[in-house]
């Protein structure tokens, strides 16, 4: 972690600088994967925690020994892709399928005694047709194209980088909202006394994928996406940014700069730092 200020730097930013710091996040039940550009103070207000005590916990940290994390700040551009799809996608591909099995076995078992878990498989479902298309986009488009612009700097590959990471970040929004209200229905994964080794184990994977999303939207919300914006000249910047206002414009026949404002606000956060 740098000596900067914690509270100056967004709560992506201070993951992004050292990992360690994701788990105080966590424990205060602050989303810092798709909730990641916002500050500290802000945060702790939507919670109502104590901002104060939470700058304290990191700086404690920052003055700790760092051990062993990845440096993925440092890490090249289409290496960290890679990563992603190696590590992550992986793990999502390979989860999915299991937890679609388990969530609806146990809401078939159990949903009478435990209704929430009617609700878990139905968002878990939604969960798992929405990722499997993002990944396959991911991998087909975007990252093949941020590929593409570090070698060719070709013009039009960059709008397809940030229409892509427009499309992206919303989809990040949405399973990560989808996994937050599991957490909540299901008490943080506690389980009743009736619970069966099926429920157990649902549980469990549920807990353990939810992890790994906040880590996987993390990497590219906040660091991935972030880095982007060193193939961008500033006039280029404000360039693409107008042309996707203009292709919403197009796209959208109730367009106006109310409703596209959240998407320009992100693709500005990014590219004009």
């Amino acid at each position: 972690m740098t000596t900067e200020k914690s509270e100056l730097r967004t709560i992506g930013q201070i993951v992004a600088d050292d990992y360690r710091a994701a788990a105080i996040f966590k424990q205060a039940g602050i989303d810092f994967c798709c909730g990641g550009n916002k500050s500290i103070e802000l945060a702790c207000s939507e919670k109502n925690l104590d901002a104060e005590k939470l700058t304290i916990e990191l700086k404690e940290l920052e003055l700790s020994s760092p051990g062993q994390h990845q440096d993925f700040n440092n890490w090249e551009l289409g290496f960290l892709a890679d990563y992603i799809m190696n590590t992550h996608h992986k793990y999502v591909l390979k989860t999915l399928p299991e937890l679609v099995f388990y969530t609806k076995k146990i809401a078939d078992a159990h949903g009478e005694n435990h209704p929430e878990l009617l609700e878990v498989a139905s968002l878990f479902s939604e969960i798992n047709s929405e990722l499997r298309q993002h990944l396959k986009q991911e991998e087909e488009v975007l990252f093949p194209a941020i590929k593409e612009v570090m070698k060719s700097n070709a013009s039009e590959t960059k709008a397809t980088i940030v229409s892509e990471i427009s499309r992206m970040s919303e989809e990040h929004e949405f399973a990560g909202g989808a996994m937050d209200k599991i957490n909540e229905i299901t008490n943080g994964y506690a389980l009743p006394e009736d619970a069966c080794n099926t429920y157990r184990v649902a549980f469990k994977l549920l807990e353990e994928f939810e992890d790994d999303l906040h880590t996987h939207v993390h990497l590219e919300n906040n660091i991935l996406f972030r880095m982007a914006d060193q193939m961008f000249s500033a006039d280029e910047q404000q360039t693409l940014i107008d042309q996707f206002a203009v292709v919403e414009s197009e796209a959208d026949p109730e367009f106006n700069a109310e409703n596209s404002i959240a998407k320009i606000d992100f693709l500005a956060s990014i590219y004009m730092q």
